[in-house]
């Protein structure tokens, strides 16, 4: 067992009192044989140490991009929660150490833009509101540890059989700013069952199994992404409300927005990331 301490940068004098007493109550349980912390492979996640899964729920090493860590699987242990008891949810440990994040709850149901464009660097409407009117909204525990970030928004083709093409695709035209929406391999790479599940063309075709194992999804609820369909101009991607990817026209109403930013890559985190105890920023 390790027990980190860390300085409180809020405190600007020196406290009388140096000295404290710990006292740690432990629960615990036989293992099942397996290796998890030390002896696993783990990275940091908020200064602490995260095991590296590769099966189930947890955090990955992606496979597309050296150095990156994602989250995948049904409900992994990916919770944050601001001052304000706002919940978000962690995409991913990006390779330049920043966190990527996507917000648990949905916004109200609004169109990408009303002009029929498909550009989210246009601006978008949808991009013009949140990176304006939402972004002054949001609680000083959120806006001060948002760093602007290069997004790729690329396009997408439908019924696309290689992950690794459209990721190059998605990030072959990119936009930077604060406030953005997942792209359609965010959605596929957060599926813990990539065999089924991986690309554009195996997920629609096993959506109602690919559901169970995406904690991106939301029952019952339809929301945008940043992706364009790459053969339709007006069109723009979106999370089907039965869980699958589609594309539609972009001056509908019909759909839901879910924010998405980066964090700076300095911050620490206590918490365990559960939704019982998710991290917060110390």
């Amino acid at each position: 067992m390790q027990v980190k301490v860390t300085y409180n940068t809020a405190v600007t004098s020196q406290p009388e009192d140096l000295d404290s007493t710990l006292k740690v109550d432990l629960t615990y349980e036989q293992g099942n044989g397996s290796i998890v912390g030390p002896g696993g492979e783990t990275t940091t996640i908020g200064g602490q140490e995260v095991e590296v899964v590769t099966t189930g729920d947890g955090l990955y090493k992606d496979e597309y991009e050296v150095g990156r860590y994602v989250y995948k699987g049904a409900n992994p242990n990916n919770y944050i929660e601001f001052a304000n008891g706002e919940i978000w949810r962690i995409i991913a440990k990006e390779a330049d150490g920043t966190y990527k994040l996507l917000k648990k709850d949905l916004l109200s149901n609004r169109a990408f833009d009303s002009t029929n464009s498909n550009n989210w660097a246009g601006p978008a409407d949808l991009n013009t509101y949140l990176n304006g009117e939402y972004y002054n909204s949001l609680d000083i525990s959120i806006k001060d540890n948002i760093v602007s970030h290069i997004w790729g928004i690329g396009t997408v083709k439908q019924d696309n059989d290689n992950l690794a093409t459209q990721i190059a695709s998605e990030q072959g035209t990119t936009w930077s700013g604060n406030i953005g929406l997942i792209s359609h391999s965010d959605y596929l790479r957060a599926n813990s069952d990539m065999a089924n599940c991986g690309t554009d063309k195996i997920n629609y075709e096993n959506y109602e199994i690919c559901r169970n194992t995406d904690w991106m999804y939301i029952s019952g609820s339809s929301w945008w992404i940043i992706s364009s369909n790459v053969d339709k101009l007006n069109f723009v991607w979106n999370v089907y409300v039965d869980g699958y990817l589609n594309s539609s026209i972009v001056n509908l109403s019909d759909y839901a927005s879910r924010p998405s930013v980066y964090l700076k890559s300095d911050i620490t985190f206590s918490g365990s990331g559960t939704m019982e105890d998710p991290f917060t920023i110390v």
